[in-house]
């Protein structure tokens, strides 16, 4: 399994931008990653944007986000209609394109470009077309739907933080917990699945889709 790092110090603040269509998204799609990146980093300045939610779904996100850094984070909230982004495309790239004035981040999660959510496949497509000189790492989301698709970029994980990331995804989003789909288990089992298709050490990873990177030579 071949290996790439950040291009920075360690000791320099990495930039995250996290990009969800509903308010569980982020911490589905990469809330792994986002633990170890806290506990690898010394400095992580992350800005969390949610693009459809109410006041109880956006507490439930706030919890997360919180939880998962233990350090302030700035979470943005929008009131999108859910299931409609395609008609309120216009709204949703002016609100990128502010965004984009306003942070320039090192990395960048949003959901994956063929995911079968209409919501969510208009957040990747407009994240793509606003930063297009950024990493962009697009998330999964399992879901009832049945699209996912085989990822080639992977994050390894600890089975404590795994565990960790499906606890916190179920105990902040309370509402969502009526879902059939939206338990522990079904977290965990897509982290290790995508564990093994990398080999990770302790058997888990999350898994992201990434368009586009350019490799420099001068670090190998």
């Amino acid at each position: 399994m071949i290996k790439t790092l950040f291009d920075s110090p360690s000791d320099r603040t990495l930039n995250v931008l996290c990009l969800g269509a509903h308010c569980d998204d982020i911490e589905i799609g990469c809330g792994g990653t986002l633990l170890e990146l806290r506990r690898q980093r010394e400095k992580v300045n992350l800005k969390w944007v949610v693009f459809s939610s109410d006041a109880e779904r956006q507490s439930e996100s706030v919890a997360a986000a919180s939880e998962i850094l233990k350090s302030d984070v700035v979470t943005s909230f929008h009131s999108f209609r859910d299931g409609y982004f395609p008609a309120e495309y216009g709204e949703l790239k002016k609100k990128f394109e502010s965004l984009k004035t306003a942070f320039d981040p090192d990395v960048i999660f949003t959901h994956y470009q063929h995911d079968y959510h209409q919501d969510h496949r208009v957040i990747s497509e407009i994240t793509s077309s606003t930063f297009r000189s950024h990493l962009i790492l697009e998330y999964e989301i399992p879901k009832y739907d049945g699209d996912l698709g085989n990822p080639s970029v992977f994050v390894p994980l600890t089975k404590e933080t795994s565990m960790k990331k499906a606890r916190i995804v179920v105990e902040a989003n309370q509402s969502q917990r009526e879902k059939h789909w939206f338990t522990e288990d079904t977290f965990l089992s897509l982290m290790r699945l995508r564990g093994v298709q990398c080999g990770a050490v302790d058997g888990y990873a999350e898994a992201f889709y990434n368009r586009k990177q350019c490799l420099s030579l001068k670090h190998i």
